[in-house]
């Protein structure tokens, strides 16, 4: 078995089954690609993969399980590679970031940029999606650490530590009938304008449908987007009351707008950065989650890394005092 096997193994799968494509993004040759995949099928004796002609449809289940280590193998080699950088001294790399709109365009500028001035000789790789397509970006490989708020079900390989607190704001044109409120109506009086919100806000599991479904109420949700700046157009064209992150409504370019204060609907969020268990950090890595949020120090990182579970690693956290992300909606009343 060889590690250029498993390499062609995990590119197939990673494209989607398409060999043309594998082989172009692995500069290398589709019959090369098919030939290493049948000696590794006849070296095993079992077959990996589920095919139509010489078509590939999908992965056998011995495939399935061999996917699954074959990316941890491949995880190890690049910590050896990482481990013989570190031990070398070497400065030069690379961090990808899998993240929100939100994150990326309103609490992670002036942290690359600090970390930037600390490593000039490392490349930062922003990749932003949706929770769903983040967690696709890290079963390819194709990001070292994710920064989300979801659901922490979704990525279960993970060591998920906690960064920061934050709150959501209703936002509405100064002429909206609730612009006359100094903080947001009660969810019943809410339940009566159509919504405009994050995507996926409304699923049964989101925070926002069980603040609701806790008092018997069905949200009026309009429109969904992942980008903030989205929601905030749709909000100005009338379509429906945004309820978005508090950091994302910003003095001088969202003055037209009008932001109530509802800390007293919904429940405060945490955002958390994950990284892979296997994973053998860097140095610049750490620094950069230490910039990200000061708690997160390369003793209590390397602590969790360490731990057996996500609860032990939580249990670090208990008494660890998360910051509030905050830009507080002053209020806004119409006509002032």
């Amino acid at each position: 078995m060889k590690l250029q096997q498993i390499r062609y193994l995990l590119g197939v799968v990673d494209n989607n089954f398409n060999i043309t494509t594998a082989a172009e993004n692995l500069y290398t040759s589709q019959p090369g690609i098919s030939k290493q995949i049948r000696l590794l099928e006849d070296e095993l004796g079992v077959q990996l993969f589920v095919r139509r002609g010489k078509r590939i449809e999908s992965l056998t289940q011995a495939g399935e399980r061999a996917v699954v280590h074959g990316r941890r193998i491949m995880q190890e080699v690049e910590n050896i590679r990482n481990l013989a950088r570190e031990l070398k001294g070497e400065s030069r790399g690379s961090l990808r970031l899998g993240t929100t709109h939100t994150q990326a365009r309103h609490v992670l500028p002036p942290v690359i940029q600090g970390f930037r001035k600390l490593h000039p000789e490392v490349i930062f790789d922003i990749h932003q999606g949706t929770s769903e397509q983040i967690a696709g970006m890290l079963s390819s490989g194709d990001v070292d650490f994710v920064m989300v708020t979801s659901s922490r079900e979704r990525f279960p390989d993970l060591v998920q530590l906690p960064v920061y607190q934050w709150d959501r704001v209703l936002l509405v044109p100064r002429d909206h009938p609730l612009a006359r409120y100094p903080k947001a109506p009660e969810l019943e009086q809410l339940a009566r304008h159509p919504l405009v919100t994050y995507v996926f806000s409304d699923r049964p599991e989101s925070s926002l449908m069980q603040a609701f479904n806790a008092q018997n109420l069905r949200p009026n949700i309009a429109f969904t987007a992942r980008d903030a700046d989205v929601i905030k157009t749709y909000v100005r064209m009338g379509l429906g009351v945004g309820v978005l992150a508090s950091m994302a409504v910003e003095e001088g370019s969202d003055d037209d707008l009008v932001a109530l204060d509802a800390r007293h609907l919904l429940p405060r969020l945490t955002t958390w950065v994950g990284f892979r268990r296997d994973s053998l950090l860097r140095q610049f890595q750490l620094d950069f989650l230490s910039r990200l949020a000061p708690h997160l120090t390369p003793e209590r990182v390397e602590a969790a890394r360490e731990a057996e579970n996500q609860a032990e690693v939580d249990a670090l956290f208990a008494e660890v005092r998360i910051p509030l992300h905050d830009n507080p909606p002053r209020p806004q009343l119409a006509g002032c």
